[in-house]
């Protein structure tokens, strides 16, 4: 279907109908997304050099997903020759690369294209991006950069710059730095680094990891992909079918916690995680030799209240020789190592900054004076004094014309692949009726914004309970600095899905520009 909008006079034509800011997997949704709405002017603009989001940008040992394959694809290209049931990292960056490639996305991306400023210009009704080789402008906007925005610059450890050995990082890795038989320090102990510590514990000739939290790390059910594994997911309708019911589990999951009066869900929501932490403990029991080490490995929080991890080497990797692990606070990075509170220097020639990055949930992600709306709107003053909230988690009132594909309270609990999807389409369809329309300007309604954030915060309330009563100990980015659990949906996947595809197109406004004349006349 192709749209062919009524002929409107323009103040000033943009350079694109569409931009998207990302050409991850949420940008590359979108794309596809927009082809298949007969949507063809459009751009990818993408800081990088190649699609694939951190799939490019990070190359580090052991990386890989830490869901099944066949949960971490798009709908529209189903991939029957995954070469393990959890791939690794350059496998399922060429998978994102054949898919801008089966697409025909090439041709609408602009690389190693950085965009620092959005700004809205209400004359014209567009979009001015701004960027370091100058503007870009586009009517309709879509921000696809995705949960994890950037890594964390300053890990908030005094002295990192004074090092004199080698600084890695897990988004920057540099594969010329051969670290074999060098002393070695992992400061973090999230996703990364669980696949970072035993892809490269064997090779090292001490590794020293430093913990603030201990991660639960369960066992990841791995293996080679059998051919007839392989033949079995090309049958058509397989791989959709599986993929479903998992869905089908998790949403009701999820639904039953958010449905449940809160009279059930504290005693229940408390009693799960005693009992997990307990059967935890238990099992890194049968895996770690040293008490101590065990002991300083068992979290005393549920399961869900942090990420967890999946890997079958991490804990393992405590049980060889060259392996300590450090719980002492850091005090500072000296040119030698690091020096822990208890004045010990650890020294080494790497360290390995596995500190995380800086999330979709949190206000401080959204810098003041980098997204402008209308009428003076600042997304990251807004966000700072007013708390995250969008509607359907995709649009806010005052950012006409502008979609964000992860946004606040987004993630209902599928691979981001699934969830991406759908908030293409949402933006998408929202894109669409207004080409239908011949409108310049499409801004969801604040009485419907407000509605909907209004329900969002009522339903939240178990979440609120989990992350901040039950495990509000524990520093999480489930728990946003404002205090809020913005990262979660309170809802299953499925009325996620109905909500951003199936939106009353009333919910927003739809507007045209004026004629230069009308307006000169109109302010005379």
């Amino acid at each position: 279907m192709s749209f062919s909008p009524p002929p409107f006079d323009e103040v000033s034509p943009p350079d694109h109908q569409v931009a998207v800011i990302g050409a991850g997997p949420g940008g590359l949704a979108a794309g596809v997304k927009l082809k298949q709405a007969g949507v063809d002017d459009f751009v990818l603009i993408e800081r990088a050099g190649e699609v694939g989001g951190s799939w490019h940008e990070n190359t580090y040992p052991g990386l890989g997903v830490d869901i099944p394959a066949i949960a971490y694809q798009y709908s529209f290209a189903r991939n029957a020759e995954w070469s393990r049931v959890f791939p690794y990292g350059a496998e399922v960056k060429r998978y994102h690369m054949n898919v801008a490639r089966r697409f025909g996305l090439y041709p609408h991306v602009r690389f190693h294209t950085n965009v620092v400023r959005e700004e809205w210009d209400d004359a014209n009704h567009y979009w001015k991006l701004h960027t370091q080789d100058g503007v870009i402008t586009a009517r309709f906007l879509i921000s696809a950069v995705g949960a994890f925005v950037r890594p964390k610059e300053d890990p908030g450890i005094a002295g990192r710059r004074s090092f004199e050995g080698k600084i890695q990082r897990p988004s920057d890795w540099d594969h010329d730095y051969d670290h074999t038989g060098r002393r070695v320090g992992v400061i973090g102990t999230g996703a990364s680094a669980v696949q970072i510590i035993p892809a490269i514990a064997p090779e090292v000739a001490a590794l020293g990891v430093f913990q603030r939290t201990p991660v639960w790390s369960l066992p990841k059910p791995d293996f080679a992909m059998p051919e007839i594994g392989k033949r079995l997911l090309g049958v058509p309708g397989v791989q959709a079918a599986v993929h479903g019911g998992v869905l089908v589990a998790a949403d009701l999951v999820l639904r039953a916690t958010v449905a449940a009066p809160m009279r059930v869900v504290r005693p229940t929501a408390t009693a799960f995680d005693r009992w997990s932490i307990a059967a935890y403990r238990r099992y890194l029991k049968l895996i770690i030799d040293d008490p101590d080490t065990r002991a300083r490995l068992a979290p005393d929080f549920g399961v869900v209240a942090k990420r967890p991890t999946m890997s079958n080497g991490y804990l393992r990797a405590f049980n060889r020789d060259n392996v300590t692990l450090t719980t002492e606070p850091i005090e500072r990075i000296t040119p030698r190592g690091i020096r822990t509170r208890d004045g010990v220097e650890h020294e080494f020639d790497m360290i390995v900054l596995a500190t995380g990055y800086e999330v979709f949930s949190d206000p401080e992600t959204y810098r003041p004076g980098t997204v402008l709306g209308r009428n003076g709107f600042d997304l990251g003053t807004f966000y700072t004094e007013h708390g995250m909230q969008a509607y359907q988690s995709v649009s806010l009132p005052g950012l006409p014309n502008r979609w964000t594909l992860v946004g606040p309270y987004s993630w209902t609990g599928s691979g981001w692949h699934a969830f991406v999807e759908m908030t293409a389409d949402h933006a998408v369809r929202a894109i669409a009726e207004g080409l239908r329309r011949g409108a310049t300007t499409v801004e969801v309604r604040r009485d419907v914004h407000e509605a909907y954030h209004r329900e969002t915060l009522r339903r939240a309330e178990a979440v609120r309970f989990y992350f901040n009563e039950l495990n509000g100990h524990v520093p999480t980015y489930y728990r946003n600095s404002q205090g809020d659990s913005t990262y979660l949906r309170p809802s299953g996947f499925f009325e996620a899905s109905r909500g951003n595809r199936k939106f009353p197109l009333d919910a927003y406004r739809y507007e045209k520009t004026q004629p230069t004349e009308g307006r000169l006349a109109a302010g005379a």
